[in-house]
């Protein structure tokens, strides 16, 4: 185990990729990426210009045509060549996404894992999507069948806790489809968007079939690309709160959208548990990726009269948690991705003090040798939550976990389906088959997981979300080809 070497220290001023070609920005308007683990700048990141936003929309626009008209064989070769490209390029992807995110390098690498398996899934729905459906002889010299279409031009707007992940999630599936994209990716995580880009620039898809733009915190350019005619509409991960606000958008121009916004998840541990295995469920669904991950979880309730065994196990294995520099192999949990983030969760950890819950372990003083400047917390825990709290409604997007007594678990789905407005995910630790039927079929939740503490499906599922934590035609992942497809119905008569 060993402290890894950086890709860079510094990535200079990001570039812009629009029409197949790296572009240097005119824009005057500029912010600063650090790295979360030292606080060291680490790139300049332009703001586009409307003309370089109208740039992008006109190369996405005339590469359209050629693109969707490409047979779905070619149109898959790139896609292969893509992953392959992925494949090589696995470790220095893995340790720049740890450098600019901050998450631990075995985290990473798994991170370019799922990318990969988006990549292969997306390749391989061309073949069964493009097969159709098709019906002779509905009358006399009359046939009928089913054909799908591309949509058209997509924007693509990532988060800064998965850029990677949320980017193969919508790309290759759009591409593969016949659409070509505009990313924005999210201002937190830049320089592991702009790899991507490099790594699918060696493929050599045709001009505008992939375009790049950086917006900052400058939303308004997100709208307005959304309100192009040219462009059809738009794949998001982030928070509920934007991601409502571009729905509408979409609602009202008529555009397509697939939305996904915030969580407030639970991992339940039912008294038949296996206890030991429910404290390493617990570590890696409320502290994994630093609190950050869209399926990690924040309230932990505990079933019957186990609480205070499994308090135990969980405090003693949170407080030995190794927390360092991403790129120190030895480490299990990183920074915070940036410093307004950290401020966040500690404002909601002073909140749940306000609300009189108990902090049983505190990560606020955390330091961590040789890396001071670095945006880190510590494992969080609290007792003593109520569902009533706000905390135990609210997402910290941070490494704080609540821990709430239970009677039952029919009281505590119950709490899952009312308690929060969000539906992303819910999971329960047991050895009862009954019980856990009984969770699948009545958590509102997008996605469960039994004896797992983060229920994270295979590509070629989809990543659901209910309630607030998702709006849209289609969800990500294999299932947004009903977003970027369309279908169209023929009727022949030859007599």
């Amino acid at each position: 185990m060993a402290i890894l070497p950086e890709v860079k220290k510094h990535y200079g001023r990001l570039k812009f990729f629009i029409n197949g070609e790296w572009i240097e920005s005119k824009s005057n308007n500029c912010f600063e990426n650090t790295n979360p683990a030292t606080g060291d700048v680490i790139a300049e990141v332009p703001v586009a210009t409307e003309a370089e936003v109208e740039a992008a929309i006109n190369s996405a626009w005339n590469a359209f045509k050629k693109w969707s008209n490409m047979p779905f064989r070619d149109r898959a070769d790139y896609i292969n060549r893509l992953r392959a490209k992925f494949d090589e390029h696995h470790e220095e992807l893995s340790r720049i996404l740890s450098q600019d995110h901050g998450r631990g390098i075995d985290d990473a690498r798994g991170t370019i894992d799922r990318c990969i398996e988006n990549i292969e899934s997306a390749s391989g729905a061309m073949y069964s999507l493009y097969k159709g459906e098709h019906v002779e002889q509905l009358a006399t010299g009359i046939d009928c069948y089913l054909m799908w279409e591309p949509v058209g031009v997509f924007l693509i707007l990532t988060p800064g806790n998965i850029p990677m992940h949320a980017w193969s999630s919508f790309v290759p599936y759009a591409l593969a489809c016949g659409c070509p994209v505009i990313v924005a990716p999210s201002w937190q995580c830049p320089v592991a968007s702009e790899a991507m880009f490099k790594i699918a620039d060696e493929v050599g898809f045709p001009p505008g079939v992939l375009n790049l733009l950086h917006v900052g915190t400058n939303f308004e350019l997100n709208s307005r690309i959304i309100s192009d005619s040219r462009v059809a509409g738009v794949g998001f991960i982030g928070s509920t709160a934007v991601g409502r606000e571009l729905f509408e958008l979409c609602g009202r121009l008529g555009k397509r959208s697939s939305i996904n916004g915030n969580g407030k998840n639970h991992i339940v541990v039912a008294p038949d548990g296996n206890l030991d295995a429910a404290a390493n469920y617990l570590l890696r669904g409320c502290f994994g990726m630093t609190g950050q991950r869209c399926l990690g979880s924040d309230n932990v309730a505990v079933i019957g009269n186990i609480y205070d065994d499994l308090k135990d196990k969980f405090l003693q294995a949170a407080k030995a948690m190794k927390v360092g520099f991403g790129l120190d192999e030895t480490s299990e949990m990183g920074p915070l991705t940036t410093l307004s983030n950290k401020k966040k969760v500690e404002n909601f950890i002073e909140k749940g003090l306000n609300e009189g819950a108990k902090l049983i372990l505190d990560g606020r003083e955390l330091k961590v040798k040789g890396y001071e400047n670095g945006y880190f917390l510590g494992p969080s825990i609290f007792e003593g939550v109520s569902p009533s709290m706000e905390i135990a409604k609210e997402e910290s997007f941070g490494p704080v976990s609540n821990l709430i007594r239970a009677d039952s678990l029919e009281q505590v789905i119950e709490w899952i389906n009312t308690n929060t407005e969000f539906g992303h995910s819910a999971c329960l630790i047991t050895e009862s088959g009954k019980n856990a039927r009984k969770f699948i079929r009545e958590c509102n939740v997008g996605n469960v997981g039994i004896n797992a503490g983060i229920p994270q499906p295979y590509a070629f599922f989809p990543l659901g979300s209910k309630r607030q934590s998702f709006f849209g035609v289609a969800k990500s992942r294999m299932d947004s080809v009903r977003m970027f497809l369309d279908q169209k119905t023929v009727t022949l008569r030859w007599v």
